[in-house]
């Protein structure tokens, strides 16, 4: 663990390994500890850098501003004040969305770009961060500061996670299932009893998502990663940002590689280490690192995205173009 103060504010980071730079962005009301189980994997062959973004962890939590642009700004600074100038990012939830900001606000500083279980796709995402935007949400998430309240909490979701899982169609809706991250989502819970921890989580959630869902989105800007590598992975059984989000990603990035995580929920780095950290291995040695060349950067601007499934269109089915181009009309965000 290490620290710099960028604008006055402590900046925490997780940084291991020499090689290729390799940054790691976890996701909302998390910290750098999320990578632990693929960093020491990684750390053989590359630079492995996984910072606490600011209100989260053990990095400064002001009062301050708290969206993918401003997140984005502060891996750049980041990357500057440690002497790198381009890494692979990988995106995790929340961080998926910081990843792909960086890339459309800092083209030359990406290599390559991995989004895993990303925000930003569309407008859906589980129902009690919905909830969490609503007037009195940060009061009862005080309530796990009483003595007792997180052991209770934690006890009955273990039971709930133990109930037999419903058969057909309703298995979405098993307690099983819908708690398949219930040790994740614990260890954030517990992250977020100091009240500045839980002010900077508020005001983050607000950023990006309100009582009807996201309401941000990458998918207008999706076709300028056109000129560096792109890897999209999820697991099937996310009950926090649908598996049907990386569908529909990866036929809106342009030559983009879908891996799919069976059985897995949000956190398949979680789940399966060894498998994600090879994933991401093979990744960086079969892809080139990504070229900016600005006279280009400019043409796709003129020119805009191409119509979905240009070029590989049958391996799109017709429901996927159909809900990235309703995605794209409805859920614009010119951040």
């Amino acid at each position: 663990m290490r620290y710099r103060t960028v604008h006055g504010y402590r900046r925490a980071y997780r940084i291991a390994g020499s090689g290729p730079p390799v940054v790691l962005i976890h996701g909302i009301g998390d910290n750098s500890s999320t990578w632990e189980p693929i960093m020491t994997r990684l750390a053989t062959k590359y630079t492995v850098i996984a910072p606490d973004l600011l209100g989260h962890g053990f990095s400064d939590k002001p009062r301050a501003d708290y969206s993918v642009a401003a997140f984005a700004n502060g891996i750049r600074d980041l990357l500057w004040v440690l002497g790198h100038e381009r890494a692979t990012i990988v995106g995790h939830s929340l961080g998926g969305g910081v990843a792909m900001q960086f890339c459309y606000q800092y083209p030359s500083m990406v290599s390559r770009l991995a989004l895993v279980s990303a925000g930003g796709v569309t407008r859906d995402v589980s129902p009690a961060l919905r909830l969490a935007t609503l007037p009195g949400a940060g009061q009862l998430l005080g309530l796990l500061r009483l003595s007792g309240a997180m052991g209770a909490l934690d006890t009955a979701a273990r039971l709930l996670a133990a109930t037999p899982g419903l058969p057909g169609p309703a298995r979405a809706l098993s307690p099983n299932r819908l708690l398949n991250d219930r040790p994740d989502i614990m260890r954030i819970l517990r992250d977020l009893t100091p009240p500045d921890a839980r002010a900077a989580f508020g005001r983050t959630l607000r950023s990006a998502v309100d009582w009807r869902g996201q309401h941000v989105s990458m998918l207008d800007r999706a076709y300028l990663t056109a000129t560096i590598p792109v890897l999209i992975a999820w697991g099937t059984d996310d009950t926090v940002i649908p598996y049907r989000h990386a569908q529909i990603a990866h036929a809106a990035i342009p030559d983009s590689r879908l891996e799919t995580f069976e059985g897995c929920g949000h956190f398949p780095f979680r789940d399966e280490p060894d498998r994600f950290a090879a994933l991401i291995d093979d990744f960086i040695a079969t892809t080139l690192p990504g070229t900016f060349d600005p006279h280009r950067w400019r043409a796709m601007l003129l020119s805009g995205p191409e119509p979905v499934g240009v070029g590989d269109g049958e391996h799109l089915s017709r429901r996927t173009r159909s809900e990235v181009h309703e995605a794209m009309a409805i859920e614009l965000s010119a951040t």
